[in-house]
């Protein structure tokens, strides 16, 4: 064993060296200048904490939005960059209101049991004095259609579908998942229920429920939404297996403003051979109310920042313009990256790519890329430079939500990777806080996310 790892530990400082001390490669000297620069004297946790700490939860069209907007903008004129200016879009305002209570009560014995929920984003309220009516579990909505108006008018319909442990990697369980979030008091709705209750989307059992985007449509009755906690969500589950008449009681507060003007926070490095070549690299300012949204996503806009801060401390001059954008409305209504494509088609800016962090400031592991074959090869050629950084898999397709809309005008888009095994534990609830980020993991993420924006910048796709 201890062979192994002197051997381990030999090779590791050989490649390091090849990839930091090549003469043959200018690349290999920027990309030390750029660790180096974030190891040292990196900002972005520093600046995650004030934006996690000094402001706080920041959901569109929130107070705590409106400074995020306003601090964001001051941080990257104080860091000089060439360009930073303010793109206003309207944004949707809805508010959560008192405490949400959830309570299960068995008619057989009159007990009545609190349950952790909260409600869902864009829900609307109960009555005043809440809302009480016989719940009914269904796993999906093959099941929800097989039971039929008959057996759900007039009650709650519980969703219970766990996240599916087999599935690797944790966005893929939260994909199967996250549509009895989005669409299912629509669904239940339609077969004449009063609310709905889904199940957390996390694959951990714990207390603390988490929030997200649902919708609606016009053409059917809105009836309340919230989530409730996988452990009350088992409990509820196997108290309705026993059989017996079970209440459910709903009581919420939460109410949808008018539309509020807010802003995406855009700051450039204006490129010296190739200034109408863009290269965005972003994360979204806004954050659901729970918590301080660290993970989701501050630690993404702070590494965007750090990006073009740390290039720009080593006196990089970029050829192509680089820009860094703090989207907004990201959790509920995506207007931010809508009015960015919007503006960047009306401008006929030619964005030649555009690379999003919105997964958490975990470890690295790689980057999605969803572009065309050649420049995914062309990419991949630079792997090599990734490898001691952790950053490995390039291998799958996706990228981000706020740059997708820039599909549509051809522009190749690219998701940073970090490993977000833990990210579901935390993702839309009261846990999202500074806490939860570690210094290291978050710096080593801004590193390979610079690198990758430097490689562009130099090479073009």
């Amino acid at each position: 064993m201890k062979k192994f790892f002197l051997f381990f530990i030999s090779s590791f400082l050989f490649s390091s060296s090849t990839l930091f001390a090549s003469p043959a490669s200018s690349d290999s000297i920027i990309i030390k200048k750029i660790s180096d620069e974030i190891l040292v004297s990196g900002e972005c946790y520093k600046n995650l904490e004030h934006l996690c700490k000094k402001i706080g939860s920041r959901l569109s069209g929130s107070e705590g939005a409106e400074k995020a907007v306003a601090w964001t903008n001051e941080l990257m004129k104080n860091y000089g960059f060439d360009k930073v200016y303010l793109q206003e879009v309207m944004v949707p305002h809805w508010v959560r209101g008192e405490k949400e209570i959830g309570k299960v009560i068995n008619v057989a014995d009159g007990t009545e049991t609190e349950v952790a929920i909260c409600a869902l984003g864009g829900s609307v309220a109960t009555d005043k004095k809440g809302l009480r009516a016989e719940v009914i579990e269904v796993k999906d909505f093959d099941e929800l259609k097989k039971l039929g108006k008959e057996k759900i008018q007039g009650k709650i319909v519980f969703y219970n579908y766990p996240f599916d442990v087999t599935k690797i990697m944790p966005f893929e369980m939260y994909g199967q998942a996250a549509k009895y979030r989005t669409t299912g008091a629509m669904e239940a709705a339609k077969y004449g229920a009063v609310a709905s209750v889904t199940r957390s989307m996390t694959n951990y059992i714990t207390k603390i429920p988490n929030t997200g985007a649902m919708r609606y449509n016009d053409s059917i009755t809105k009836i309340p939404a919230c989530a409730i906690s996988t452990q009350d969500a088992e409990w509820l589950s196997a108290n309705l297996k026993k059989g017996g008449k079970t209440i459910f009681f709903l009581r919420m507060n939460c109410q949808t403003l008018p539309d509020v003007k807010s802003y995406n926070v855009i700051g450039e490095l204006t490129g010296t051979q190739f200034p109408d070549e863009i290269i965005t690299i972003g994360g979204h300012l806004d954050s659901w109310d729970l918590a301080e949204g660290a993970h989701d996503d501050g630690a993404g806009v702070m590494q965007s920042v750090e990006v073009l801060r740390s290039l720009k401390k080593i006196g990089y001059k970029p050829k192509r313009t680089l820009r860094a954008v703090m989207f907004m409305n990201e959790e509920n209504g995506l207007r931010g990256g809508d009015e960015y494509a919007r503006q960047a088609e009306l401008k006929k800016e030619n964005h030649i790519f555009a690379m999003e962090s919105d997964a958490g400031g975990f470890t690295p592991r790689g980057f999605t890329m969803s572009m065309s074959d050649d420049k995914k090869a062309k990419i991949k050629n630079w792997q090599s430079y990734f490898q001691p950084f952790g950053a490995w898999d390039f291998t799958k397709s996706g990228s981000g939500s706020d740059i997708g809309p820039l599909s549509k005008q051809g522009t190749p888009l690219m998701g940073f990777s970090p490993d977000n095994q833990r990210y579901f534990i935390i993702h839309h609830t009261a846990l999202d806080t500074f806490e939860q980020v570690n210094k290291r993991e978050l710096e080593m993420g801004a590193i390979v996310m610079t690198m990758m924006v430097y490689l562009v910048s130099e090479n073009g796709l």
